[in-house]
């Protein structure tokens, strides 16, 4: 694609260029207004060489733009010595966040417009040679995928926990040009679906042109500190950039988000094919009709409705009333499963788990269960130790019906582990800034630290159970939801984290008879709502939810976990087993 750029053009005359620039200008400011008004989010990505003048190419666009609409985020160089000798390097965490988690963070709402100086490509590009490959030459980084790829293949025809553990490890470690650009495509794709303009430009220079560049840079005693020594002595290994940089761009070069190729070397040029871009993909997007489904769910969001039925009370009703409410939840219920995905882009597992063949007699004596829980506890508050000093980020995600008893389990694990090493995240209603972003935004941003344990209380999964039940999410938005999350998921897998995905079930009739003791014990009459009455109501309508998102979701690389809790002692203590169990897989890998 690089060669497509012409550098042989003459340069604009001054007065020509002055004339263009401010019409254009002057169109893009009220695009910018409009953009605002109607939620349009525009992301604009610069990649480009070392001294190409992406930062002059953003700050000559901001000093024309509404600045409180607007933001700009720089992408650093990568440390590539602390990267080499990070902690978690050998158990295959790649570092203390996923490398996409701070494009996520710095992403502003629908309405703004985010500026990167640099992005995801650049750190791709960076981590892929710098901690994966290390200083190797492109060539070289092919010999050792050849290698890496008769390795896997030897280890596949091995059977047994070691194969697989072996087969684990290298699913985080291979082909990571692939890897990286799967990513980015979904990160794209996701703010394209969730109505952001993606729009990404890349700033090419010849090679005489940057050493020229960032020669005067070094010179300068104002601008030195800009170019490093390592940067300078970079630019000679300009051939080989070329080359990454130009697959780079073809394997990304997607139709909901294409490259915009510019001649750094023509300031001028550059600013108006800029300007002229994004002038032309406001106009698109401003003037193209809004899903009116998606407009109604999002307003509904927005002022927190419950979507119960509301004509009906929740005690006292005839035997009619109640027949009447059961059928119509079973009719919504079938059509919303109706609109679900058939299939999924991701390998399935075979077998998900089904509500109903759950086990509900499963119980613990519970003089067993306090010996079998202070041993699990024990158990982890050493693998816990050990897991922070390996730099293992540990996730533990709880789901489950009202009543089922998710705070009960999640309070014997905390208690377990250094109050310092983990948080729990809960789920209340999105925010209006949360709900301003894409729905994982907010689980982006509340991601724990490598060698740090994360505890979410309800999740992610809310967009196919809550909102796809209560109408907060458009059919279209949370049917491709299963996906996103699998994408989410595997991010996160392959960021080094244990992810496990616990479902706290329990029966409709032990759920009612806990209804009632809190609603008649004055210490526990705060757990009872009138919307957990509600949501009975809607049992089959959550519970074709649950199933479907069973179906969906279920991955060999993040399975759902079953936690019967008709008897909460036998649900605790299973939870402590499988987080031990898990701990001491990876732990024991390397």
């Amino acid at each position: 694609m690089l060669e497509t750029v012409d550098f042989s053009l003459e340069p604009l005359p001054k007065e020509e260029y002055k004339v263009r620039r401010d019409k254009l200008m002057e169109q893009l400011v009220v695009l910018q207004q409009q953009a605002r008004q109607q939620g349009v989010g525009l992301v604009v990505l610069f990649e480009g060489w070392n001294g190409a003048g992406k930062g002059s190419r953003i700050s000559d666009l901001m000093f024309n733009l509404d600045a409180r609409a607007t933001s700009v985020a720089v992408t650093e160089d990568l440390d590539i010595e602390a990267a080499r000798t990070f902690a978690g390097a050998p158990y295959g965490v790649t570092g203390f966040y996923p490398v996409m988690q701070k494009f996520w963070e710095e992403l502003g709402p629908r309405g703004n417009i985010t500026f990167y100086d640099r992005g995801w490509y650049t750190a791709a590009t960076q981590h892929m040679l710098y901690t994966e490959f290390g200083d190797l030459s492109l060539d070289e980084v092919r010999e050792k995928h050849k290698g890496a790829d008769d390795t896997r293949k030897d280890k596949r025809e091995k059977k047994g926990p070691a194969a697989l553990v072996a087969q684990a490890r290298d699913e985080r470690q291979s082909d990571a040009l692939r890897r990286y650009l799967t990513s980015v495509a979904d990160f794209e794709q996701q703010l394209v679906d969730d109505g952001y303009l993606v729009v990404k430009f890349f700033v090419h220079v010849t090679q005489e042109a940057q050493e020229k560049r960032l020669l005067r840079l070094r010179n300068d005693p104002a601008t030195r500190w800009r170019v490093s020594k390592e940067k300078l002595a970079s630019a000679r290994n300009y051939a080989q950039a070329y080359r990454l940089y130009d697959n780079l761009l073809e394997g990304s070069d997607f139709s909901y988000a294409p490259w915009h190729l510019l001649n750094g070397e023509d300031k001028r040029r550059a600013n108006l094919e800029i300007a002229e871009t994004l002038v032309l993909e406001l106009e698109k997007a401003l003037s193209a009709q809004p899903d009116e489904d998606a407009s109604a769910a999002a307003a509904k969001a927005q002022a927190n409705s419950s979507g119960a039925i509301e004509e009906a009370p929740l005690f006292g009703r005839p035997s009619e009333e109640e027949a009447r409410i059961r059928k119509e939840a079973e009719r919504e219920a079938a059509e919303a499963s109706a609109r679900a995905p058939r299939a999924s882009k991701f390998r399935l597992i075979e077998k998900p788990p089904r509500l109903d063949e759950v086990d509900h007699s499963l119980i613990l004596d519970p003089d067993a269960y306090k010996v079998a829980l202070k041993r699990e506890q024990k158990r982890l508050n050493r693998l816990e130790m050990e897991m922070y000093q390996k730099r293992i980020p540990l996730m533990i995600m709880y789901e489950g019906w009202d009543a089922a008893g998710k705070g009960g389990s999640i309070k014997r694990v905390a208690q377990a582990l250094d109050a310092r090493a983990y948080t729990i995240f809960p789920s209340p209603a999105p925010t209006k800034p949360e709900l301003m972003h894409p729905h994982l935004w907010r689980y982006w941003t509340r991601l724990p630290k490598a060698g740090h344990v994360g505890i979410y209380d309800r999740s992610w999964y809310g967009r196919v159970l809550v909102e796809r039940v209560e109408g907060f999410a458009a059919p279209s938005e949370w049917a491709r939801a299963y996906d996103e999350i699998n994408e989410f998921e595997l991010e996160l897998v392959r960021w080094g984290a244990i992810l496990l995905k616990f479902w706290v079930d329990v029966s409709p009739e032990e759920q009612l008879q806990r209804f009632h003791d809190r609603q008649n014990d004055p210490a526990k009459q705060w757990k009872i709502t009138d919307e957990d009455w509600r949501n009975r109501d809607k049992y089959p309508q959550y519970k074709a939810a649950v199933e479907d998102m069973f179906r969906l979701t279920s991955t060999p690389f993040a399975p759902w976990i079953v936690l019967e809790s008709d008897d909460k002692r036998h649900a605790r203590v299973k939870a402590l087993k499988i987080i031990n169990e898990a701990l001491e897989a990876r732990l024991r890998e390397n």
